[in-house]
């Protein structure tokens, strides 16, 4: 009796602490900055990006050349003008010059919105990858490890190679 009741509280302790390490959950890391910054559609979805900041900066710096050759010439001509024609000109310059400044910040929104646009498949892309590999590994949490993320410690399964493997890099 006394051997049945020591069988069953070693049975029961077993199936407990059984229970306890299948209810810890996996854990895996993976450095989603670096996995994005490796992936060829965001070097395509940069040199695009990069071509269209271009073409921005470039109409931005023929309106500010434009501006500053004015601004010369008409602080050149000043005092040979009338008082009307000055203010005339002063006008003119702050119109350009509020131009200039709506052309900025247009050119700065429309960017971002660009920016995030291109950015979203790549990003769903890799998430979707991401979630495949963990799901596959038997990972219930997928941490990121990139700098500022808020690990401190990532000393478990790094998913990177895997994920790369998986989006055919």
């Amino acid at each position: 009796m006394k051997q049945l009741k020591s069988f069953l509280i070693a049975a029961l302790l077993f199936v407990g602490a059984s229970q306890a390490v299948s209810a810890q959950a996996k854990i895996a890391h993976i450095n989603v900055s670096e996995l994005m910054s490796t992936m060829p559609d965001m070097k395509a979805a940069n040199a695009q990006l990069d071509k269209l900041t271009q073409s921005y900066d470039k109409e931005y710096n023929t309106m500010v050349t434009e501006f500053r050759t004015k601004v010369q010439q008409y602080e050149q001509e000043a005092a040979q003008q009338t008082e009307a024609v000055n203010e005339a000109r002063s006008k003119e310059v702050q119109d350009m010059q509020k131009r200039i400044q709506d052309y900025q910040q247009n050119a700065s929104k429309e960017l971002q919105e660009k920016q995030e646009a291109i950015y979203k498949p790549i990003l769903e892309k890799s998430r979707a990858a991401i979630q495949k590999v963990a799901k596959a590994k038997g990972y219930q949490y997928v941490l990121d490890s990139s700098t500022g993320s808020g690990v401190l410690l990532a000393d478990g399964p790094d998913l990177l190679a895997d994920v790369k493997k998986e989006l055919g890099f």
